[in-house]
């Protein structure tokens, strides 16, 4: 298994927790303004990813085995690393969404 393929089903399921998430949440305005905080996380969570990959596969700490990559890469860094960013910005707050709904603090 490549890692495209295994990325590929990690976003998926993260994808399919944020979409029963907002399904669940009641008001546009407030599926709006969750989905901004999302956005903005995911692209923070994505510069950071560029930054400390490339430091660290600069430093020698860790590589990749060439034949599980597609061969595009940002700097250094394959872009199948930025998955999972990207699905942790939309999984963790999906999870939150569906195991907290109806608390109040």
């Amino acid at each position: 298994m490549t890692f495209s393929q295994l990325n590929a089903i990690f976003v998926a399921v993260a994808v399919l927790v944020m979409v029963v998430a907002l399904a669940r949440q009641p008001g546009a305005a407030a599926k709006r303004t969750l989905m901004a905080a999302v956005v903005a996380s995911i692209a923070v969570l994505v510069v950071l990813t560029a930054i400390f990959d490339n430091v660290m596969i600069a430093s020698g700490l860790f590589d990749y085995a060439g034949h599980t990559l597609n061969g595009l890469r940002v700097g250094l860094a394959p872009i199948e690393d930025f998955a999972y960013p990207i699905a942790a910005g939309l999984l963790l707050p999906g999870l939150w969404l569906l195991f907290t709904r109806g608390r109040r603090p």
